[in-house]
């Protein structure tokens, strides 16, 4: 039997927002994972705290799936350090087996089972299931009971999967695209289900191609490409260092040189539904005032040439935003 080494929590990596300690449940440190030549996570580092959502956003490629994997116990880090509960997951040992679960990409269930014999044998195999009818209940599938695997549909059989993961009570929970084919009342059904674990003090790692699904759930989030993490943080800081956004349709008689220059802001030119759109990126250390000055001087410049700027906006950077950047492979934030 595998003894699983006790190893005192590392410092946090620079911006991390969950502190190591008694409330870390997964902590990864400078995770590397080569296949070949290939490195397809390089060099990862984040913590999961109890009662958190972390959301692991990325390109596909990026290396989400690989280093879920590593946390989950089944590669050995190539460099690097995960710990899950302070104890190393790789070849899945018993302590941590009872307080982990997952819901992976490939099902692995019995096809000519029914729904309630296929979580009956897995609740056989638990020490403390949760209620048949209570897990059916929590994912949505109590009228489908007694219908075979094989009949589901695609998104019936993800809420199956995220039966199986949550019929064990973990205590920490990797979900790597569970909403993969599920229609819109579906994933909101899981999104209700995962508030409840968050509230139950479970570790959430999520990874999921849905921004809006990360936006509701996650309270940290970090950003991978070409197995790198480019961005990790709060929301609202990981938006707010990519600057605000100031856009309206471009006067048919004025060109880009014409536009007025704004404090803290930077204006380009692209097409937006067959039109010419002019569009400012305000960024500076001021995140509550600077959207504010660089719009007063638009309006002073506009009232001042008689110019009419149509469907004026003023917004936020999005994570769509952020997210697209990060996968065009940009430098970095607007601020760098």
């Amino acid at each position: 039997m595998e003894t699983a080494q006790q190893v005192p929590p590392a410092p946090a990596p620079s911006g991390s927002g969950a502190e190591p300690g008694v409330d870390t449940a997964v902590s990864v440190r400078e995770l590397r994972q080569n296949f070949g030549t290939v490195q397809a996570v390089r060099d990862v580092s984040f913590d999961v705290a109890r009662g958190e959502v972390f959301a692991l956003l990325g390109t596909n490629g990026a290396g989400k799936t690989t280093t879920v994997e590593t946390l989950e116990g089944f590669r050995r880090p190539s460099g690097g350090q995960v710990r899950v509960f302070g104890a190393n997951p790789y070849g899945q040992p018993a302590r941590l087996r009872g307080r982990t679960n997952a819901v992976l990409q490939n099902s692995g269930v019995f096809p000519e089972l029914t729904v309630a014999e296929t979580v009956d044998l897995a609740r056989d195999l638990c020490d403390d299931p949760r209620p048949r009818g209570r897990t059916l209940e929590m994912v949505g599938l109590t009228d489908r009971a007694s219908a075979q695997v094989r009949s589901l549909s695609g998104g019936e059989k993800r809420r199956l999967d995220l039966a199986l993961a949550v019929l064990t009570r973990p205590e920490a929970l990797f979900l790597d695209e569970p909403t993969t084919g599920m229609d819109p009342e579906g994933r909101r059904d899981l999104w209700d289900l995962v508030s409840g674990l968050r509230e139950e003090n479970v570790a959430v790692l999520l990874t999921t191609h849905y921004l809006e699904e990360a936006e509701r759930l996650a309270d940290r989030l970090a950003i991978m490409h070409h197995g790198a993490i480019r961005e990790e943080g709060r929301l609202a800081d990981v938006l707010s260092t990519w600057g605000d956004r100031i856009g309206f349709r471009m006067p048919d008689h004025l060109r880009l040189a014409d536009l007025p220059e704004l404090p803290g802001a930077e204006a380009e030119v692209d097409v937006r539904g067959g039109e010419p759109w002019a569009r400012y990126t305000v960024t500076g250390e001021d995140g509550d005032g600077r959207a504010h000055r660089a719009m007063a001087a638009l309006l002073e410049w506009a009232d001042r040439t008689g110019t009419t700027l149509g469907r004026l906006e003023l917004r936020t950077a999005s994570l769509e935003d952020v997210f697209l950047s990060i996968a065009d492979d940009t430098a970095g934030p607007a601020s760098q």
